[in-house]
């Protein structure tokens, strides 16, 4: 009671002091001088929302006539309006056209156009995002990021949540480092903010229709304009269907259909000119196949059990290819996977200096799904993933310009409940015969339990002050509290498991002298609780603070120049991992996890801007990363198994550079790479994925190639007539990394190259189009991700080659 107590009178204290300070100085200054209207800084004047868009056509951006249209993106990475050449940080923003005509439709696309942003298949089809490094893998529905998702500002507060984001958008924009004194805990690798293209005040109406390979057609449409004179409303919509793209290795079968739809609906409520009130209801079903891999290797979890599963230990690796899998008979491998979000926001101009934002977000997910696990038709393992996401949210911001200073101050609030489980199925495997020798029953349908509340409280304040028209000096901070409560468990679902078990928990019981329970049944708590060695469900909490904070300095020596330098700390809260668990320990959670970012960088606009250069160099000090290690429990019967851990202290160096050039008219060519050096600093031992306890000191972070290269291509001919040619090209690289620490060469990702190409034309002055495109157009064969579990080290493949067209039209 005494910590909220404090809380509240903290946050009622800035609340207060901001609130009196923006009367007072509205009160003694005249309008005109807001520095963001009329005083020269480093922060420049922008227009308004209204004008950097053309009102309903996603992507489209103010463009500057003295040049090529071709206009100056507007960005809210720092939670207000600024051009991105201007923004002391780098970030990476993608208009909404841009990503159509890419044909990025999700985050696991933006790589294409993202330098240091990383994406892996996680075996579970739960997604997992990393950006310069900093990432946090694990396979549970409910684990956070390190890369925070928003649409709007709003979170996404689940990685798997973000499937149905990325579409009818203005604009994407992917910020890189630290994030957490405007986007809060958990954002210590960066933050993905989708900005979904708004209601119009008059009526338009726009459709995009392709087809590919795979008979893939994916339709989206939208309709937007005014329901009253104040309030304006858009409608969007998308559906895609395809057959599969995966080919079984061993019999006539095949795998990977998407069924996938998604929809929103915003409204744009005006009644005053002072306020402005948005809703937002956005939605997914998706019904796809989960992925199958391809089986690597026999790697025993029980090496003196493998007479036990002999057609397992003689099992041929995969023939390799992009297509080629392999899955059991019989299983619906499609997911049956649910969200849904409510976001309401109201912007208030109380005072010339005063703005009042409140953004309040409910969101629900239901996941139901089975991936196989093994990439053989054997039962070695195959594992459903259930989840329950419920998550609330809402921030109370002021904001405003005050003289030479600007601020963002305010209150934050998040819940998040999750329900979880993993069922697992290894019958033909060695673990399953560990207890007892034959005619031991398979162990089959073990299901791993996990509930957690996430309680988060945060107040931040943040200032700029424009020292002079040239100089500008950045602060934030956040103070957070963070408070998780968890309860779990392991649960037979049959009498197989029941009696596993039951073996199990007296094998241990023996050892201390203890009598046997009874025969477990099906549905009865099985895993061993460390302080009885008996099976009681396992409750616990852990709740933490911390102080997210960042500084730093702005110069621009001459006009469309811009150098910066930053130190910034972050944060990622703890949470805990559903393992397939026999030792309720296996269930904690780990500390929180931080970044301290030193950053370096330079924006400039070029040769009378006909070229555009952003350079940056950084400096990590990580500690206590997060990630899905393995451990011993006792009893000791599966050897190192999973378990979430912490590497005490690591680093990471590097540098981005990006340069885009304007030759002639219409043509736009970039070329922008990330290097990457990372390494564990000091001891830290751990079990590699043969069992063996390694001390990693010196190694590199699994998933983290040291070079990647994006190069991207466009050209748009006018034709007359209201024609307009366009032709296109995106490659991007990277090179050789590792799916796990020890070094072993079954967990290695080789580098690659993905090139895809456009062509197509527009006509009826940009009211019609039709484009034909190709993607991964030389079939390159690569992986994102190899995992060992049970007795199995299998690959995950990225999609083959695809081709096909698309038509669009706007009214």
């Amino acid at each position: 009671m005494e910590i909220g107590n404090r809380r509240q009178a903290l946050g009622a204290a800035i609340a207060m002091s901001v609130l009196s300070w923006a009367q007072a100085a509205s009160a003694q200054q005249a309008p005109a001088a807001n520095p963001a209207t009329s005083a020269p800084s480093a922060t420049p004047s922008v227009p308004s929302q209204a004008t950097t868009a053309a009102e309903g056509q996603p992507g489209q951006v103010q463009a500057d006539p003295a040049v090529e249209p071709r206009g100056d993106i507007i960005v809210t990475a720092n939670k207000r309006q600024e051009n991105l050449m201007s923004v002391p940080i780098s970030v990476t923003a993608v208009t909404g056209d841009q990503l159509v005509s890419k044909g990025i439709y999700g985050v696991q696309d933006l790589v294409k156009v993202t330098p240091g942003l990383s994406y892996v298949e996680s075996g579970r089809s739960v997604p997992v995002f990393s950006l310069r490094g900093v990432g946090y893998f694990d396979t549970s529905v409910a684990s956070r990021p390190t890369v925070s998702v928003y649409v709007d500002e709003a979170p996404i507060p689940f990685s798997i949540e973000a499937k149905g984001a990325a579409f009818d958008l203005e604009r994407v924009e992917v910020l890189k480092g630290p994030q957490g004194t405007l986007f809060g805990q958990n954002a210590t690798g960066g933050a993905i903010n989708y900005i979904a293209a708004k209601p119009t005040s008059t009526f338009k109406a726009g459709a995009i229709a392709s087809y590919a390979r795979f008979n893939t057609a994916d339709l989206q449409a939208y309709v937007s304009g005014p329901l009253t004179p104040t309030l304006n409303a858009r409608l969007a919509l998308r559906g895609v269907r395809s057959g599969d793209w995966q080919r079984s290795d061993t019999r006539d079968d095949s795998l990977g259909a998407q069924r996938f739809g998604e929809g929103r609906l915003l409204l744009d409520w005006r009644p005053t000119d002072k306020l402005k009130i948005a809703f937002d209801a956005n939605g997914f079903y998706d019904g796809s196949d989960t992925q199958a891999p391809q089986y690597l290797a026999f790697v025993p979890g029980t090496p003196t059990r493998t007479a036990l599963t002999p057609l397992l230990a003689s099992y041929p690796a995969t023939r390799g290819g992009p297509r080629a899998a392999d899955w059991d008979v019989g299983p619906d491998y499609r997911s049956h996977n649910h969200f849904y979000q409510l976001n309401l926001r109201a912007d208030y101009d109380a005072l010339d200096a005063l703005k009042i934002t409140s953004i309040t977000s409910f969101s629900e997910a239901r996941i139901n799904q089975l991936a196989e696990g093994d990439g053989t038709p054997l039962t070695n393992l195959n594992v459903r993933q259930l989840g329950r996401i419920k998550s609330f949210s809402e921030e109370l911001r002021a904001s405003g310009d005050v003289g030479a200073f600007s601020y963002i101050a305010g209150l934050n609030y998040a819940s998040d409940n999750t329900a979880q489980a993993q069922v697992i199925d290894i019958a033909y495997s060695t673990t399953a015969y560990t207890l007892g020798g034959p005619p031991a029953l398979p162990l089959d349908d073990l299901s791993s339990q996990l509930d957690q509340h996430f309680d988060t409280q945060a107040v931040f304040f943040n200032l700029d002050y424009h020292v002079s028209d040239k100089l500008t000096l950045r602060g934030g901070v956040r103070y957070t509290v963070a408070d998780l409560h968890y309860d779990a468990c392991s649960v037979p679902l049959t009498a197989n498991a029941a009696d596993f078990l039951t073996r199990l928990v007296n094998t241990t019981r023996g050892k201390f002298g203890l009598p046997a329970i009874k025969p477990l049944a099906p549905g009865e708590c099985g895993s061993i609780n460390p302080n009885t060695t008996g099976t009681e469900r396992y409750f616990n909490k852990l709740n933490q603070d911390n102080v997210s904070w960042r500084a730093g300095i702005d110069y621009k020596p001459t006009p469309g120049t811009l150098i910066y330098a930053s130190v910034s700390k972050g944060y990622k809260a703890a949470s805990a991992s559903t393992p397939s668990a026999t030792n309720d320990l296996q269930f904690s959670p780990i500390g929180q996890e931080s970044v301290l970012a030193y950053e370096i960088g330079a924006k400039a606009k070029l040769f009378d801007r006909k070229a555009e250069l952003t350079a940056a160099a950084f400096y990590y000090d990580y500690r206590n990363k997060q990630v899905l290690g393995r451990a011993v429990f006792q009893p000791n019967v599966f050897g190192p198994i999973n378990a979430v851990t912490n590497v005490p202290k690591s680093e990471i160096k590097g540098a981005e550079i990006q340069l885009s050039v304007f030759p002639v008219r219409g043509l736009t060519l970039t070329a922008s790479g990330t290097y990457l050096d990372s390494k564990v600093l000091g001891d830290f031992t751990n079990a590699d994925i043969l069992g063996n306890l390694i001390n990693f000191k010196g190694e590199a972070f699994p998933y983290t190639p040291k070079w990647q290269i994006v190069l991207d291509g466009d050209y748009r001919l006018p034709l007359g007539s209201g024609m307009t040619a366009t032709l296109g090209a995106n490659a991007n690289y990277r090179t050789k990394t590792t799916a796990g620490f020890g070094g072993n060469s079954l967990l290695d990702i080789d580098a690659y190259w993905l090139v895809d190409m456009r062509a197509g034309i527009e006509f009826g002055g940009g009211k019609y189009s039709a484009q034909v495109f190709g993607r991964n157009i030389t079939n390159q064969y690569y992986w994102t991700n190899v995992a060992r579990s049970v007795d199995n080290a299998r690959r995950y493949a990225g999609t083959p080659a695809s081709y096909g067209i698309q038509l669009s039209v706007k009214y």
